[in-house]
């Protein structure tokens, strides 16, 4: 193991990004939730600090500063679009902190894929220990991957996939795909619940080229597709309150009294998407004539899913942090980790007339959200 000290790599534009990813949080109010914006952002942060430390120590994991030695990282995130995403990174920094014996090297790619390269590839030059990569896109890894097998530089890859290479020693995340199957056989079920038979769907599509956004339109469209239902539309909103907002505006403009399901494919989106139908006075939710279906359940959202104005939340797990810690210790121990490891989620709802669905022959429950569970969600 490398035994150099590596001075932390927090750039000035990083700590406005991650202000402006907290600034993201506190915008997110709309529609009847009703917490204060200051106060949301406080709670987040301290649930996803309780959060991380507890699935550490659940893991098993000892602190690398237990054996007196520094473990350097590069980490080079997606960027500060999402409170999802703000939730991932405050995770890794608890996670691989100085007090915990790590040198973490953080880069904010701000969504632009050439950053991302070359942040992988100043870790290279710096001879980090470990490099972690949250890939904007699923393509175009494997020439710096094979750089960095070159270097003798494992890495680990989290959250979204990278398809066109395997030379990686480990992903940690989350199945896609399995989250459009779910919300996909939700609305079904929770529309045949409600004697609703005619189903016209808009759906707000995460970044173009991400896996997230692959796995969610895919597993969705296959049951829209076996059902029958009409998708008027599809398009990027980016994984962004603005974006999502934007697109929702435009699809008011062209299919206003001709849709009664949105699909967002981000908790942020769904706020953008939620503030263009109040503006427009378009009902949604629970009570109002649009159904609303969002992903990520995080607290925010889970609010919202509480108050009725979003339907129903497909989690998708932030907290990755910890088992990539499993990960690097194992590594350390000479053992071969996992090539995949998919963390636990939940299926969040606001009412209780469906307990449970059933996704790709599983049967699976619903959660519905309570004070305690917004409480204990990053």
């Amino acid at each position: 193991m490398k035994r150099k000290l590596v001075s932390m790599v927090m750039c000035m534009a990083l700590g406005a990004t991650m202000l402006a990813g907290c600034g993201n949080s506190a915008n997110t109010s709309t529609g009847n939730a009703g917490a204060s914006n200051d106060a949301a952002a406080k709670t987040d942060d301290a649930a996803a600090a309780d959060q991380t430390d507890d699935s550490a120590e659940a893991a098993g994991t000892e602190s690398s500063a237990a054996s007196g030695d520094t473990v350097t990282i590069g980490f080079a995130q997606v960027g500060h679009e999402s409170d999802w995403r703000t939730a991932s990174t405050d995770s890794c920094l608890s996670v691989f902190s100085a007090d915990n014996g790590y040198d973490l090297q953080f880069v904010d790619c701000d969504n632009d894929s050439a950053v991302q390269l070359e942040a992988v590839r100043g870790f290279i030059e710096q001879d980090v220990d470990y490099i972690i990569i949250d890939p904007i896109v699923s393509t175009g890894w494997d020439t710096v991957l094979t750089e960095c097998e070159e270097a003798g530089i494992p890495v680990i890859v989290i959250d979204r996939t990278i398809d066109d290479s395997d030379k990686y020693v480990s992903w940690v995340g989350s199945n896609f795909k399995t989250e459009g199957l779910a919300a996909g056989e939700w609305l079904k079920a929770y529309t045949d619940a409600k004697g609703i038979s005619d189903v016209n769907v808009l759906v707000i599509e995460g970044s173009t080229g991400a896996s997230a956004t692959i796995g969610r339109t895919d597993g969705f469209k296959e049951i829209a597709d076996a059902n029958g239902w009409n998708i008027l539309d599809s398009q990027t909103g980016d994984f962004t309150q603005a974006g999502g907002q934007e697109v929702m505006e435009s699809y008011i403009k062209s299919y206003e009294g001709k849709f009664n399901v949105v699909v967002c494919q981000n908790d942020n989106e769904a706020f953008g998407a939620m503030d263009a139908m109040k503006a427009a006075g378009i009902s949604y939710g629970v009570d109002g004539d649009v159904i609303l279906v969002s992903f990520d359940a995080c607290t925010a959202g889970l609010e919202y899913v509480m108050s009725g104005d979003i339907n129903a939340d497909f989690e998708c797990n932030p907290l990755a942090a910890p088992f990539v810690e499993e990960v690097i210790k194992q590594l350390q121990a000479g053992e071969t980790p996992e090539k995949e490891v998919y963390m636990e989620e939940h299926w969040y709802v606001n009412e209780d007339i469906l307990s449970e669905i059933t996704v790709d022959g599983e049967t699976q429950p619903l959660t519905v959200v309570t004070d305690d569970i917004i409480a204990a969600q990053y």
